[in-house]
């Protein structure tokens, strides 16, 4: 990547850093935002302690994929092994956002998930299920088997972190931050729709033929392998 390269790279995480916490999803020194570096053996990522809405471009530290500093004076933050994990387990992933959205944050507190699918967009958009990983602490060797699974065999684009919020991945990081932003407005959806009844699931068939379109436009595990 050539320094221009890198330095757009630079600006577009201090952006987004800067959006999801506008957006209310981070709060004192939450979250953490990363992005792929060309050479695939690299990631450029916010640093620790430091609010999401004063990152600054030159705050971002370069790391190699066992979380070794090579660039940027700030330190890294202590849950960079979650974003190797996604580096790692899917190839085509060259961004990641963890966030503690409220609603999202709230039913992986409660040990619930987002359970069958209810809505169209959230199946051809981050497919049929998004799993809530066991509670953990940071560099918990079976939350990172339970992650790489989650995100490769898993098919899934984004997780809840039971107790830790959502980590999502994307193609670049306006993709992660949809899909970020997809998953806080299902949960904010299913906990309107619960005070008014039960939530019905789309019929199986119909799931189906979902799946079939997510595949077509090239997203999934699937999508992935046939594109």
């Amino acid at each position: 990547m050539t320094s221009r390269g890198q330095s757009v790279l630079q600006k577009s995480v201090s952006d987004y850093s800067k959006l999801i916490y506008e957006k209310g999803w981070v709060a004192n020194h939450d979250g953490n935002v990363s992005a792929r570096l060309a050479d695939n053996k690299r990631f450029m990522a916010t640093p620790t302690a430091e609010s999401k809405r004063l990152i600054e471009p030159h705050d971002n530290i370069v790391v190699d994929i066992a979380g070794k500093r090579l660039s940027g004076r700030r330190r890294l933050f202590s849950e960079w092994h979650l974003h190797a994990v996604c580096y790692k387990a899917r190839p085509d992933a060259n961004a990641v956002i963890h966030a503690h959205p409220v609603h999202a944050t709230a039913l992986g507190v409660t040990g619930g998930s987002l359970g069958t699918p209810a809505l169209p967009e959230m199946v051809v958009s981050l497919g049929a299920n998004i799993p809530t990983l066991d509670y953990a602490l940071p560099k918990s060797a079976a939350q990172e088997a339970a992650l790489a699974h989650a995100l490769n065999e898993g098919d899934a684009d984004g997780v809840l972190l039971a107790g830790n919020g959502v980590l999502v991945v994307g193609v670049d990081l306006e993709q992660a931050f949809l899909r970020l932003e997809l998953i806080e407005h299902y949960a904010r959806i299913l906990g309107a729709a619960s005070s008014y009844g039960r939530i019905q699931p789309i019929p199986a068939e119909d799931l189906k033929a979902l799946l079939a379109k997510r595949t077509a436009a090239g997203l999934g595990r699937a999508g992935r392998q046939k594109s």
